[in-house]
């Protein structure tokens, strides 16, 4: 689950979004009627309360403290020493540039292994479109690293 709200968000907020999904959870858990499995149900959740910070984020001002810019720095610093720091940054970039229903659907299915019919259940969308989002996104990974003449199969 905090795989998928780093990837979502930003890692330097994973852990705090993730303790308010837990939270939420604990909230839900007599509505949950079991439908679903405990782990599309929490990832469901953890899906909404990332939405929910985004658009809490975007109606207010962003403000640098300098604590964490210093931190950011630090890990900076410390992920330049390991030997695929330029991969993963490249990695995160193509990520980043994919739109968010497609990077969504992508890290859901390649990423965490849940199927389609289960990242469709956690989206709230039919499984076709999960499956037309995972294509897309991958033919846009493609193009991003320069491999525009090759199909996806």
């Amino acid at each position: 689950m905090w795989r998928l709200v780093a990837h979502l968000t930003d890692p330097g907020r994973a852990d705090d979004l993730s303790q308010e999904v837990y939270l939420r959870a604990l909230r839900s858990l007599p509505a949950f009627e079991g439908r679903s499995s405990a782990r599309t149900w929490l990832l469901s959740i953890a899906r909404r309360t990332v939405v929910d910070h985004i658009r809490a984020a975007g109606s207010r001002p962003a403000i640098a403290w300098s604590a964490d810019v210093q931190q950011a720095s630090d890990a900076r610093r410390s992920a330049e020493s390991s030997a695929g720091f330029e991969d993963v940054v490249e990695l995160n970039l193509l990520l980043a540039g994919l739109a968010p229903e497609r990077r969504e659907a992508l890290l859901l299915t390649q990423v965490l292994g849940l199927s389609y019919a289960e990242a469709a259940e956690v989206c709230g969308c039919p499984i076709g479109t999960v499956r037309s989002r995972v294509a897309r996104a991958r033919e846009d990974l493609l193009r991003g690293q320069g491999h525009e003449d090759m199909s996806t199969g």
